[in-house]
């Protein structure tokens, strides 16, 4: 899923997409409704996780 967002972004940096589109795809919640544009796996992964500070209250 990373993989297809972050290539979806960047058809957005390309301007193959406007950012109107891309927030459409993510509030969609369509795996499917990505670009085509998939980046490779490697050189991603996980380095922080923030949560909001009432998340625990």
């Amino acid at each position: 899923m990373v993989r297809s967002i972050i290539g979806t972004l960047i058809d957005v940096g390309r301007e193959k997409m406007s950012i109107n589109r891309f927030v459409e795809i993510i509030e969609s919640k369509n795996h499917a409704n990505c670009s085509s544009t998939v980046v490779p796996a490697c050189g991603l992964f996980l380095t922080k996780i923030l949560y909001p500070e009432d998340i625990f209250l």
